[in-house]
């Protein structure tokens, strides 16, 4: 839609499935074809640089989107289009602090995190801003445990399903996004643990059907739509020659049981 909004504008989509390799590849073969400029959302924020300086290189612009590379690949990019992932995580533990608070548990609550895939921007960025901001607004909250979800619903269940086994007291749970969130949240279901806080980032449809049936608390509203548009925009201004801000942030909103009527389900 974005595209054929802009008048002369062609896209070529190529999804890589989370391979790195694969993506690589692609980027490599779109430097052959000499394409204008090039979208990337990087699978990995370290392992594509050398194939984004090869197009910096060639005199194509880079735009990265959703998920930033790593600083290191900073040179050879444009601008990055998308979310800014550690306000992301810190207005997650603001969600989180002010449920505690309203629950009169901020004193004595103890949780748990589930991040994304290691070595992804968006999940070390996430899991910073909400390990900065949480004690800064109940520091006497106890983090029990950490470990990955890999961004996978099923993988997140199983780590939950750990927790649940080790820690006997989980009032809250936060993942770097719904899906793994709501892994979790089956996982306590399954094993009938109730009056857990489930707390994510990136709202998706399973989250806010879970927040619609009272098992979700909270997340960040994250639309992909305007992410694309968003990316396309940046990358149509760059090659019209004007200038862009080299971080070119979208707002994400906080979105809660309280507020959620104000936003439509995600689309994905």
């Amino acid at each position: 839609e974005a595209a054929e909004a802009n008048d002369g504008v062609e896209t070529v989509v190529l999804d890589a499935g989370g391979d790195v390799a694969r993506q690589i590849a692609q980027i490599e073969d779109l430097i052959q074809q000499e394409v204008d400029a090039m979208i990337i959302w990087p699978t990995n924020g370290e392992a594509v640089i050398p194939a984004v300086r090869k197009a910096q290189n060639a005199g194509i612009p880079v735009i990265i989107t959703n998920s930033n590379i790593a600083e290191q690949g900073f040179d050879f990019i444009k601008s990055f289009s998308g979310p800014d992932n550690i306000t992301q995580g810190s207005r997650s533990a603001e969600i989180m602090c002010d449920k505690f608070k309203e629950l009169g548990i901020e004193e004595e609550a103890q949780i748990v995190h589930i991040t994304g895939q290691p070595g992804y921007t968006t999940a070390i960025e996430r899991a910073k801003g909400f390990e900065d901001r949480l004690p800064e607004v109940c520091p006497n909250v106890t983090v029990l445990d950490t470990q990955p979800g890999d961004w996978n619903r099923e993988k997140s269940q199983k780590v939950m399903e750990a927790f649940l086994v080790k820690y006997d007291d989980i009032d809250g749970v936060y993942a770097g996004d719904d899906n793994m969130g709501v892994g979790a949240l089956n996982a306590a279901k399954a094993a009938g643990r109730d009056g857990i806080i489930f707390v994510g980032a990136t709202n998706f449809a399973v989250g806010y059907e879970a927040m619609a049936a009272g098992d979700y608390w909270g997340s960040i509203y994250q639309s992909p739509v305007d992410d694309a548009k968003a990316a396309l925009q940046t990358a149509v201004d760059i090659l019209s020659g004007e200038e862009v801000p080299f971080l070119n942030y979208f707002d994400t909103p906080k979105i809660t049981q309280d507020n959620m009527g104000d936003f439509t389900k995600p689309v994905f």
